[in-house]
């Protein structure tokens, strides 16, 4: 069972993580967007991994939210946000995460961030990598969870780099995307990687 405590010390792990890769994202996401993106990751995770966390762990995850509304306020940042809060909703009044409800809360994620951004699965977009990670979750044993992830989040960051982006800023370079990294899907990858210092300690 994943508790409060153990969110936030994921939490410093993908901060330490994705602050590395911050001039890697802004660099992958000035090739098709405004360069921004490695900022805006750093520092939402950077800020939730210094929130004081209450024992539920539903508004645990809502308190990860807000940080994100704080410091992160861009498209990407608001979608993280939305993301954790379609999770808060559901883990609300509760002591712990069953390993086993984690797939329906990263589709629950999945979801919201598509109603919110108005995407759709196979634009290119970080929802194409939440989608295969909830897929790739489904009936996985706790033990191989992490690396699960991770690999099903660099697997995606490759099946899309060779088409064309759809939707955001990213959309407007057309043909100039094909053979890029999708900024939003890197980033979701370095965010998952950040999970495996945590999972080695446990």
């Amino acid at each position: 069972m994943i508790d409060s405590k153990a969110i936030s010390e994921a939490l410093k792990g993908i901060a330490s993580h994705t602050a590395a890769a911050s001039d890697e994202l802004c660099a992958a996401d000035g090739a098709l967007g405004d360069g921004d993106l490695g900022i805006t990751v750093s520092k939402g995770f950077a800020e939730a991994a210094t929130a004081e966390l209450p024992d539920d762990v539903g508004m645990a995850l809502l308190e990860v939210a807000k940080a994100f509304q704080r410091v992160s306020s861009s498209s990407y940042g608001t979608l993280l946000a939305t993301g954790f809060m379609a999770a808060a909703k559901r883990e609300k009044g509760k002591p712990g995460i069953e390993l086993e409800e984690i797939p329906g809360l990263v589709a629950a994620a999945r979801d919201a961030m598509m109603a919110r951004g108005k995407g759709n699965l196979g634009d290119k977009t970080v929802l194409d990598s939440l989608d295969a990670v909830a897929s790739a979750l489904e009936g996985t044993s706790p033990q191989v969870m992490v690396e699960t992830t991770i690999k099903a989040a660099e697997h995606t960051v490759e099946r899309y780099r060779d088409l064309p982006n759809k939707l955001g800023r990213a959309r407007m370079f057309g043909e100039k995307s094909v053979g890029l990294p999708d900024p939003g899907q890197l980033a979701f990858l370095r965010i998952v990687e950040g999970l495996r210092s945590e999972a080695h300690q446990g």
